[in-house]
């Protein structure tokens, strides 16, 4: 969505919707839109944002939003009031509490949601239902760093700040693609690396990542073997005088054994072997380690995604406490939180096993002190169903309903087929989000239409706890309603008190409130203290700036916590977990070579329901793939740019084979965005295996065994259209949004037609038509002109190299096709004097591999910083900046090998 040059509002201040960083942002509400812009007075990102960020303005349309309530019968959706809606979500639940008790009820939300929703989602199941089945999709992703946190410290928190990684002399990544899922933070790395380039970066990953081109060492371990990896750290770092003796005997208990278990990895030789790395570079890593007092240690999905996570997060802080590097400035270690809001979700309790306020579900005195203060007439009194284990249930008929929100399990969970037949099977399945057309709303009864990000308001907590505003800044579309809205007139119907708030300010100021409740006796003592802000009204709650929790008085946040040695654990020690390596569960060999490793993409978000809406972020990556190593594929029997069918035993995908040259051999990527109706079959999610965390609940979902076969059709092909179609019948395709077209990357058994093509396209004898036909290669090209004007066009042939799309694109931005692009239009290639950008590699501003590697070519650019002052390409968000740097080298090899 473009914004017009005139705005119609002042500016206001709120947060980014993506990643944990919780970058600010400024929107300028537009005639059509929105103007978004970096907040420069926002402590978490100074004014920077990454191309999703950049390209908000361009997902705030209204197509496929869900704008009124709705209600199935008869397998048929209708429309319907929001009293009608809200009577059958409460008369269902109360009739199904009362036949079955109250665990046969459920809600699964989401970290998209904001503190105030997740506060009065656990409120109401928790308090008044009585139930704890209630999780979130946070399970999915940060679970085993809470549990890892609590084990350690006592209490789910991250020790550090953001600016600990500019202050650290070595900043170690684990399992974290920063460049790609993080990056404003990158940036900030980068630029302290730029400014000071002794200081040292470690990237521990099975993958080379765009992450790894910034890094003075990447360790490529095998999937699964990070215990060995740090559990071999701490053996070394204790027989070679690196441990804080002082700090380790006044603040730690469990310390002989830990040391005990980890002394098993204590032969650099045999780890090496185990994790599949160099031994002296293991050795190069250990050594810099216990030689650096200002090390972060950062870790996100490649720890945590593991049926060993929390293991895995333990056996990191382990070494930190050993060396007693926590607490200060530039050291520690630091979870990188997967979603917008995953750690305010924590702090009300969103996690089935938590009570609000960080008290614990398990405790009594906790128990009864939250049903107190919320004069509740119930409290659940032990733990409800994690992710997994509650769609297993749903299934078995234990779990009668569910309310599922913002979040589209039918894509994100693993087995995701099981969630499929789960809810098919379900009494009552309540859905509220944005869009009406998720894969997760077809198995919906109740559709609950809800605000979205520009709309609604309320808190969000980020990866360095700091709380910030969302504001709206558009009005409510539709009968869309704020989550925390819907929920509240359940409640009421239901007949349950304390859920009549004035406005999300009346929420947070409860939240505040309960995070202070009784916190000086010492049973319910906790770090999580919001006592600055109890007390705030409407117009204190719309002007806070960003604060890190705890805010003990006067608004002034907490940067680090444990600078004083005390711990949240009784007695306030720290303790030392023993964690046992340990391989995943199910291994790879037979019938299943291959180790399946998921992860996400530089410009794309979850399932891609808001980002599939911005041309701009389709460019990069516009196909789902599957990146093995070239030797792989050659036993597998694809190759390079052809489709191949990944399975597992749980179900299988279809995705274009590519080489990144980052991938180990024994293993796969395929990214976690594509849903049912942005690609024909390539849901993930229903490939992944199931096993979970036995302490946390995460699933495994770096580490799924699958082959690789080839998926074979007859022809490739492509359509660009302004309008959607049909292709059902197709036998592989994919969709991706363009700049006033819509892409659809096909591949089938049967041929085509000119007879079938026209039929496609929706020709009439109005239309202009124009084909070229080679039966012989097996070619057909036609496009379909209105007025003059490009409406579609369609290239299809036996092999999937194709044309530009790139510039085909272009052509639908133009009026009245001239006679040179009519000409030119069916070769697929730009005029002479034209060029084709070639595939995107920098999204923010539209630049194509092609351009950049002629102006270093023409140039003679050799770094990135003379191809962003030539081309813009880096400019903005820097994500593309590796995928530059490896242009330079590619373009200085070809032209040392013509010359």
């Amino acid at each position: 969505m473009g914004a017009s040059i005139i705005p119609i509002a002042a500016a206001v201040r709120t947060t980014c919707p993506y990643c944990g960083v919780g970058c600010g942002v400024k929107a300028t509400p537009m005639a059509d839109g929105a103007l978004i812009e970096g907040d420069p007075d926002h402590m978490a990102s100074r004014g920077r944002l990454c191309v999703k960020g950049s390209a908000l303005g361009e997902t705030l349309g209204l197509d496929g939003r869900l704008l009124r309530p709705a209600i199935r019968e008869g397998g048929h959706l209708r429309d319907a009031g929001w009293d009608e809606a809200i009577g059958t979500v409460a008369s269902r639940f109360a009739a199904i509490i009362a036949e079955h008790g109250p665990d046969a009820v459920a809600m699964y939300v989401s970290g998209q949601l904001l503190t105030e929703d997740y506060y009065v989602a656990n409120k109401f199941m928790k308090g008044y239902v009585g139930s704890a089945n209630i999780d979130t999709n946070s399970r999915l992703c940060m679970s085993s760093s809470v549990a890892g946190h609590k084990r350690a410290f006592g209490e789910d928190l991250v020790p550090g700040c953001y600016e600990d990684f500019e202050l650290a002399d070595m900043i170690v990544l684990v399992g974290s693609n920063t460049a790609w899922c993080h990056p404003t933070l990158f940036q900030r790395i980068t630029r302290a690396k730029e400014l000071r380039p002794s200081l040292r970066i470690v990237a521990i990953d099975p993958r080379r990542t765009a992450t790894c081109e910034l890094a003075d060492l990447h360790l490529p371990v095998k999937a699964g073997t990070d215990v060995w990896l740090f559990n071999g750290l701490l053996s070394y770092l204790a027989r070679h005088g690196a441990a804080n003796e002082a700090f380790v005997a006044a603040h730690t208990a469990g310390l002989d054994a830990a040391l005990l278990e980890a002394d098993g990895c204590a032969d650099i030789d045999v780890v090496a072997r185990t994790c599949g790395i160099d031994p002296r570079k293991l050795l190069e890593f250990y050594e810099a380690f216990a030689a650096t007092g200002k090390v972060v240690t950062a870790f996100s999905q490649g720890v945590n995604q593991s049926s060993a996570g929390t293991d895995k997060v333990n056996s990191i802080i382990n070494c930190h406490l050993l060396t007693g590097r926590i607490g200060q400035p530039g050291m520690g270690p630091f979870s990188l939180t997967g979603q917008p809001n995953a750690m305010g979700g924590r702090e009300v309790g969103g996690l089935a096993n938590m009570l609000a306020a960080h008290l614990e579900l398990d405790q009594p005195a906790h128990r009864e002190a939250v049903r107190g203060f919320w004069d509740a007439p119930r409290i659940a009194d032990k733990p409800g169903l994690k992710a997994v284990d509650l769609f297993r249930a749903i299934e078995a008929g234990t779990v009668k309903a569910v309310w599922i929100m913002a979040t589209n399990p039918v894509v994100s969970l693993p087995d995701a087929d099981q969630v499929k037949r789960a809810l098919a099977r379900c009494e009552l399945v309540v859905v509220s989000d944005v869009s009406g057309a998720t894969d997760t709303a077809a198995f919906g009864h109740v559709l609950l239409p809800a605000l979205g990000w520009g709309e609604k308001d309320g808190t969000v907590t980020n990866s360095e706890r700091c709380i910030s505003r969302q504001r709206g800044f558009l009005p409510s579309p539709g009968e869309a309603r704020a989550d925390w809205e819907a929920i509240c007139q359940v409640a009421q119907r239901m007949g349950f008190q304390g859920f009549d708030y004035e406005g999300a300010h009346e929420i947070f100021d409860e939240h505040a409130r309960l995070s202070a409740w009784k916190s000086s006796e010492a049973e319910l003592a906790r770090a999580f203290r919001l006592d600055g802000l109890v007390g705030m009204g409407r117009e204190a709650y719309d002007a806070l700036e960003p604060v890190q929790w705890p805010v003990l008085r006067g608004r002034e946040g907490t940067p680090r916590l444990f600078g004083d040695g005390r711990f949240s654990h009784p007695g306030g020690k720290a303790r030392f977990v023993t964690t046992a390596p340990r391989a995943p569960v199910h291994k790879t060999g037979g019938e299943f070579p291959l180790a399946l490793n998921t992860g996400r993409l530089r410009d794309q978000w979850h399932t891609m329901t808001r980002t599939g809406k911005s041309p701009r972020l389709a460019g990069h990556s516009p196909e789902p793939f599957v990146d093995l190593h070239p030797h792989d594929a050659l036993l597998a029997g694809v190759k390079e740019g052809e489709l191949a069918r990944v399975s597992s035993r749980w179900g299988a995908v279809v995705a274009r084979v590519a080489h990144s040259g980052g991938i180990a051999r024994g293993a796969a990527f395929v990214p976690i965005h594509w849903n049912g109706q942005t690609a024909s079959d390539a849901r993930v999610g229903a490939v992944v295996n199931p096993e979970v965390d036995p302490v946390s609940g995460e699933p495994e979902f770096k580490h799924t065994p699958v082959r690789v076969e080839p998926f074979g059709v007859a022809w490739h092909g492509f359509v660009l259209s302004r309008d959607e179609l049909d292709l059902e019948a197709v036998a592989n395709w994919t969709r991706v949004c363009g700049a006033g077209f819509v892409r659809y990357e096909l591949a089938g058994r049967e041929a085509v037609t000119p007879e079938r093509a026209r039929a496609l396209l929706r020709a009439t004898e109005e239309s202009e038509w124009i084909e070229y036909e080679d039966k012989t290669e097996g070619m057909l090209r036609c496009a379909l002109l209105v007025d003059g004007r490009l409406q579609a066009c369609l290239f299809m042939a036996r092999r999937p190299d194709l044309p530009s799309r790139a510039w085909l694109g272009s052509l639908f931005a133009e009026g009245v096709l001239s006679v040179k692009d009519r000409a030119t239009l069916l070769a697929g290639r730009a005029p002479a004097q034209g060029a084709d950008p070639g595939p995107t590699v920098c999204s923010c501003f539209g630049v194509g591999r092609n351009t950049i590697c002629k102006a270093i070519a023409e140039h003679g650019l050799t770094d990135a910083a003379g191809v962003t002052a030539c081309v813009r390409a880096g400019g903005n968000c820097g994500s593309c900046l590796p995928e530059i740097r490896q242009l330079l080298v590619v373009v200085r090899e070809s032209l040392s090998v013509a010359h």
